[in-house]
């Protein structure tokens, strides 16, 4: 089974940011993945609503918006508004995640959870079932071009045990350091969803590096 590719804009060139979203369009990729940083929860400050309102105008293929923020609920429904398809929180960031899980589905968005590098699986165990994708972060969030975090395939294969235990339907999306070299090993270790920023984006040839994440199985 070949990967879900969701090619991470916050690599790309923002004062291009139209041409890379028509780029995307145009390629092989699944999703556009969105990076949204607040400069409290992550020490870093990427973009907002009207940067996803503006992607939103141009995108054809659906927007994965993740949410690196504190308070999550006070803004999931003007990213909702704004065109998220799915929308995942940190688990780190939700004193009250199943009530964040239930407000992102109430607005018919699909619903995500994101875990940094430190955060056991075992915390998911009781919302499994309410969690359409679990974003498992293989960099410490708030920059990209970090490198990957051998730690990951663990929690893959930990996650994907959780999954099949409780018989549910989540994806595993990993977003941090992917590239051609470790994509079929996170494949093979269970994960649905590769996200890919600066190997997309600096490579001379994104379509090319996107087709061949894509191909991968």
């Amino acid at each position: 089974m070949n990967p879900i590719v969701a090619p991470s804009i916050l690599a790309s060139d923002f004062a291009n940011l139209q041409r890379e979203i028509e780029m995307i369009n145009t390629s092989q990729a699944d999703w556009i993945h969105i990076d949204v940083m607040d400069g409290v929860f992550v020490p870093n400050i990427s973009l907002g609503v009207p940067i996803v309102e503006a992607i939103k105008r141009h995108a054809k293929k659906p927007m994965d918006v993740h949410l690196m923020i504190v308070q999550p609920e006070k803004y999931v429904e003007a990213f909702h508004k704004a065109g998220a398809e799915t929308i995942s929180v940190h688990i780190e960031a939700c004193p009250h995640l199943h009530r964040n899980l239930q407000q992102i589905k109430s607005l018919g968005c699909k619903a995500g959870v994101a875990v940094n590098p430190h955060t056991p699986i075992s915390s998911l165990e009781d919302v499994i079932l309410d969690i359409d994708l679990v974003c498992l972060m293989s960099v410490n969030p708030g920059f990209g071009g970090q490198k990957f975090i051998e730690r990951t395939y663990d929690k893959i294969r930990s996650l994907k045990t959780l999954i099949n235990k409780r018989k549910a339907k989540t994806l595993i999306e990993i977003d941090g350091g992917v590239n051609q070299q470790n994509a079929k090993p996170l494949m093979d270790a269970g994960a649905d969803v590769l996200v890919a920023g600066n190997f997309v984006f600096s490579s001379s040839n994104p379509k090319e590096v996107i087709q061949r994440l894509k191909e991968v199985s």
